[in-house]
């Protein structure tokens, strides 16, 4: 894997991550049952991002971005 490749897998996945936790934070002040879910099932956090747009919007688009450099790489 060339050093390109590998930046934006790291940086992709860094961005997967915090958007994960920003989920589970938003998850957990809306509901404790969603705030486990997406604690045991990390898919049924962009499941309820979904749900919740307004709320969860940020870490949707952070999602996306990260997607896109694993996607580049």
């Amino acid at each position: 894997m060339d050093p390109t490749s590998a930046t934006l897998m790291t940086f992709g996945s860094i961005l997967l991550v915090g958007s994960w936790l920003l989920l589970l934070k938003e998850s957990f002040d809306a509901d404790f049952t969603w705030g486990l879910s997406t604690l045991f099932l990390p898919p049924v956090s962009y499941l309820y991002g979904f749900f919740a747009w307004d709320k969860a919007k940020e870490a949707i688009i952070m999602s996306v971005m990260g997607w896109v450099l694993i996607g580049l790489a």
